[in-house]
């Protein structure tokens, strides 16, 4: 009778450990930095919003564990601690997927991952771009060579943005996403960015409506508390025209840049103006009710004010119109994809028409300081 009584109690420990495995897929591990916020996971979409999926709190060790009952699909997705993010690549099989860091160096992909092979290539390339050491020319060799179209489609996103000159390789990248799966949400939304690029590319290579040494065309708009504010009334002062959306993954990646030359030198004579296209374009939807579209530009505007405060965009000129790609500043600059900036010096008038990434802002900003 013993000896059942200590085989049954066997059973059930071991019934007990397999009731306790997570089922599904679990995203965990431990940030150090991150001690008591909270972790967030959005679901990705090329060129558009991401979408929040889960959340959960950061313990007093800086361990976290997020657990989806039903797995996660194939995709990209966010992992972010506030404005810090990485993206992760799933391919639909993982099961536990342990992502460990430092909440200093986590936007720079200095992490490590197991249980996402997908997430690590994508991770180690990152990361070798951001340190120079991955070429643009490297990322169309890898986009021609990997065996995961998705990680190669969004690392083209990712690193190239929108460059007119490397149009090839995310086309290339696109056509080879479409061929793994026809029905893909992701080339869909990535398609449609790419024909954007390619429109502004088009209209680059045609006449420039602002030029460099002519006047800065004048914005008038409100910013979210509705008070307008103009482009003209900081003259006397080196401008940083900045076009951009929070839907705009290059451009929520391109933030953090502006950031550090804005924190560097707000004190010196410097500023910037931003441009959000955020909103609904009521010009490319026909059939859309005055209501749907006041509903539309409404949700954009919280997008816009959610992304400036999680960004630390904490400059004050901050416009929309909320017309998406009808906005009218972007007509007149002949802006056809974001990011897009544009430095205007003292006396009002465009020294530069396309500056990108901290090192560049900065340089052409002590010009005309």
């Amino acid at each position: 009778m013993n000896r059942y009584i200590q085989v049954l109690a066997l059973a059930l420990l071991s019934l007990g450990f397999w009731s306790c495995t997570p089922k599904g897929t679990t995203i965990e591990g431990t940030i150090k930095g991150a001690e008591n916020l909270q972790i967030f996971v959005d679901e990705v979409a090329i060129g558009r919003a991401s979408t929040v999926m889960s959340k959960a709190d950061i313990n007093g060790s800086g361990k976290y564990s997020i657990n989806f009952p039903e797995g996660l699909k194939s995709g990209i997705y966010n992992l972010r601690v506030g404005a810090k993010r990485i993206n992760l690549v799933m391919n639909g099989s993982e099961k536990v997927v342990t992502v460990n860091g430092d909440l200093n160096t986590f936007q720079d992909y200095a992490v490590e991952i197991q249980g996402s092979k997908d997430s690590k290539m994508l991770a180690d390339c990152a990361k070798r771009i951001m340190e120079r050491s991955m070429s643009a020319n490297d990322v169309g060799t890898f986009v021609d060579t990997t065996k995961s179209p998705l990680v190669g489609a969004f690392l083209a996103y990712l690193s190239l943005g929108n460059a007119g000159a490397y149009l090839g390789t995310q086309k290339r990248a696109l056509e080879k996403l479409q061929q793994a799966d026809p029905n893909s949400s992701i080339a869909a939304a990535y398609s449609e960015y790419l024909s954007v690029i390619e429109a502004q590319y088009i209209a680059e290579q045609s006449n420039q409506v602002v030029q460099v040494g002519k006047p800065a065309p004048d914005i008038d708009l409100p910013d979210p508390s509705g008070k307008r504010i103009k482009l003209s009334d900081l003259k006397g002062k080196v401008v940083l025209l900045d076009f951009w959306a929070s839907w705009c993954g290059p451009c929520r990646g391109e933030n953090p840049n502006v950031v550090a030359v804005y924190n560097k030198y707000k004190d010196k004579g410097f500023t910037i103006f931003s441009v959000s296209l955020d909103g609904f374009d009521d010009r490319r939807t026909q059939g859309a009710t005055p209501a749907q579209v006041s509903e539309a530009r409404q949700r954009g505007k919280e997008a816009w004010v959610q992304a400036i405060k999680a960004d630390n965009l904490t400059w004050p000129y901050h416009v929309s119109d909320l017309k998406h790609w009808g906005a009218v500043p972007a007509a007149i600059y002949g802006v056809q994809g974001i990011p897009r900036a544009f430095m205007i010096n003292k006396e009002g008038l465009v020294v530069a028409t396309e500056v990108r990434g901290a090192a560049n802002i900065e340089a052409e900003l002590l010009k005309h300081l």
